[in-house]
Protein backbone atom coordinates (compact mmCIF):
# COMPACT_ATOMS: atom_id res chain seq x y z
CA UNK A 1 0.00 0.00 0.00
CA UNK A 2 1.09 3.59 -0.46
CA UNK A 3 1.84 5.12 2.44
CA UNK A 4 2.23 9.01 2.75
CA UNK A 5 2.90 11.04 5.97
CA UNK A 6 4.14 14.57 6.44
CA UNK A 7 4.74 16.88 9.32
CA UNK A 8 5.34 20.76 7.97
CA UNK A 9 5.30 24.44 7.93
CA UNK A 10 3.75 25.16 4.43
CA UNK A 11 0.51 24.93 3.17
CA UNK A 12 -0.21 21.55 1.02
CA UNK A 13 -2.45 21.52 -2.30
CA UNK A 14 -5.08 18.82 -1.46
CA UNK A 15 -6.01 18.36 -5.72
CA UNK A 16 -1.90 17.41 -6.18
CA UNK A 17 -1.69 15.34 -3.02
CA UNK A 18 -5.00 13.33 -4.64
CA UNK A 19 -3.41 13.07 -7.55
CA UNK A 20 -0.13 11.93 -6.51
CA UNK A 21 -2.08 9.25 -4.69
CA UNK A 22 -4.30 8.22 -7.65
CA UNK A 23 -1.68 9.00 -10.64
CA UNK A 24 -1.47 5.86 -12.50
CA UNK A 25 -3.41 3.24 -10.09
CA UNK A 26 -6.68 1.64 -11.65
CA UNK A 27 -7.54 -0.35 -9.20
CA UNK A 28 -8.51 2.24 -7.50
CA UNK A 29 -12.69 2.70 -7.70
CA UNK A 30 -13.10 5.55 -4.42
CA UNK A 31 -10.95 8.47 -2.95
CA UNK A 32 -12.06 10.45 0.44
CA UNK A 33 -10.15 13.33 0.64
CA UNK A 34 -10.95 15.38 4.25
CA UNK A 35 -9.45 18.90 4.53
CA UNK A 36 -9.43 20.44 7.79
CA UNK A 37 -9.31 24.39 8.10
CA UNK A 38 -8.42 26.94 10.73
CA UNK A 39 -11.85 28.45 11.79
CA UNK A 40 -12.28 31.94 12.83
CA UNK A 41 -14.25 30.89 15.56
CA UNK A 42 -16.71 33.64 15.62
CA UNK A 43 -13.98 36.53 14.19
CA UNK A 44 -11.98 36.52 17.10
CA UNK A 45 -9.29 34.33 16.25
CA UNK A 46 -6.25 35.88 14.39
CA UNK A 47 -4.53 32.58 14.13
CA UNK A 48 -3.68 29.41 15.62
CA UNK A 49 -0.41 28.31 16.21
CA UNK A 50 0.47 24.18 16.09
CA UNK A 51 3.31 23.12 17.64
CA UNK A 52 4.22 19.25 17.71
CA UNK A 53 6.72 16.74 19.12
CA UNK A 54 8.81 16.32 16.24
CA UNK A 55 9.52 12.12 15.85
CA UNK A 56 7.34 11.92 17.96
CA UNK A 57 3.99 13.11 15.74
CA UNK A 58 5.32 11.20 12.40
CA UNK A 59 5.24 8.27 14.83
CA UNK A 60 2.09 7.97 16.71
CA UNK A 61 0.49 9.09 13.45
CA UNK A 62 1.88 5.99 11.92
CA UNK A 63 1.00 4.06 14.12
CA UNK A 64 -2.96 5.34 13.72
CA UNK A 65 -2.22 4.82 9.84
CA UNK A 66 -1.43 1.36 10.45
CA UNK A 67 -4.38 0.65 12.34
CA UNK A 68 -6.42 1.82 9.37
CA UNK A 69 -4.40 -0.28 7.03
CA UNK A 70 -5.12 -3.45 9.55
CA UNK A 71 -9.33 -2.54 9.30
CA UNK A 72 -9.80 -1.44 6.01
CA UNK A 73 -8.53 -2.94 2.23
CA UNK A 74 -6.90 0.42 2.08
CA UNK A 75 -4.92 0.74 -1.64
CA UNK A 76 -3.45 4.28 -0.45
CA UNK A 77 -3.27 6.85 2.44
CA UNK A 78 -1.81 10.75 2.69
CA UNK A 79 -1.83 12.38 5.65
CA UNK A 80 -0.58 15.98 5.85
CA UNK A 81 -0.51 18.26 9.07
CA UNK A 82 0.75 21.56 9.35
CA UNK A 83 2.23 22.85 12.03
CA UNK A 84 3.06 26.50 13.02
CA UNK A 85 1.07 29.71 12.77
CA UNK A 86 -1.95 29.07 10.80
CA UNK A 87 -4.99 31.81 9.76
CA UNK A 88 -8.34 31.22 9.79
CA UNK A 89 -9.21 29.81 6.37
CA UNK A 90 -5.74 27.82 6.05
CA UNK A 91 -5.73 23.86 6.11
CA UNK A 92 -4.50 22.63 8.71
CA UNK A 93 -5.04 18.67 8.16
CA UNK A 94 -5.41 16.44 4.79
CA UNK A 95 -6.70 13.23 5.17
CA UNK A 96 -6.65 11.25 1.93
CA UNK A 97 -7.72 7.54 1.54
CA UNK A 98 -8.06 5.03 -1.28
CA UNK A 99 -9.69 1.99 -2.12
CA UNK A 100 -11.47 -0.20 -4.11
CA UNK A 101 -15.30 0.93 -2.47
CA UNK A 102 -16.06 4.19 -0.93
CA UNK A 103 -17.15 2.27 2.51
CA UNK A 104 -13.76 1.43 3.60
CA UNK A 105 -12.67 4.84 1.70
CA UNK A 106 -15.16 6.60 3.57
CA UNK A 107 -14.32 4.97 7.17
CA UNK A 108 -10.95 4.99 6.91
CA UNK A 109 -11.06 8.75 6.86
CA UNK A 110 -13.40 9.23 9.82
CA UNK A 111 -11.11 6.68 11.80
CA UNK A 112 -7.62 8.70 10.88
CA UNK A 113 -9.24 11.93 11.64
CA UNK A 114 -11.10 11.01 14.89
CA UNK A 115 -7.59 9.18 16.46
CA UNK A 116 -5.69 12.86 14.89
CA UNK A 117 -7.61 14.94 16.88
CA UNK A 118 -7.23 12.59 20.14
CA UNK A 119 -4.33 10.95 19.95
CA UNK A 120 -1.54 13.06 17.54
CA UNK A 121 1.26 14.77 19.68
CA UNK A 122 0.20 18.55 18.65
CA UNK A 123 -0.88 21.18 20.67
CA UNK A 124 -3.09 24.35 19.75
CA UNK A 125 -2.70 27.96 21.09
CA UNK A 126 -5.07 30.76 19.78
CA UNK A 127 -3.41 34.48 18.69
CA UNK A 128 -6.44 36.23 19.62
CA UNK A 129 -7.92 39.19 17.11
CA UNK A 130 -7.54 41.70 20.43
CA UNK A 131 -3.41 40.77 20.61
CA UNK A 132 -3.71 38.33 23.43
CA UNK A 133 -2.83 35.18 23.65
CA UNK A 134 -4.81 32.63 24.40
CA UNK A 135 -3.85 29.40 26.61
CA UNK A 136 -3.36 25.95 25.15
CA UNK A 137 -6.31 24.90 23.48
CA UNK A 138 -7.47 21.79 25.89
CA UNK A 139 -9.09 18.68 24.19
CA UNK A 140 -12.97 18.68 23.11
CA UNK A 141 -14.63 16.30 25.25
CA UNK A 142 -16.80 15.91 21.48
CA UNK A 143 -13.56 14.04 20.18
CA UNK A 144 -13.02 11.82 22.77
CA UNK A 145 -16.70 10.80 22.47
CA UNK A 146 -16.02 10.05 18.50
CA UNK A 147 -13.13 8.25 18.84
CA UNK A 148 -14.78 6.10 21.35
CA UNK A 149 -17.15 4.45 18.10
CA UNK A 150 -13.76 2.93 17.00
CA UNK A 151 -13.24 0.64 20.02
Amino acid sequence: MDFTIRIQAEPFDSAAETAALTRGRAEIGAVVAFTGLCRDEGGRLAALELEHYPGMAEAEIGRIADQAASRWPLLGLTIVHRFGRIAPGEEIVLVVTASVHRQAAFEAASFLMDYLKTQAPFWKREHLKDGTVGTWVDAKEADDRAVERWR
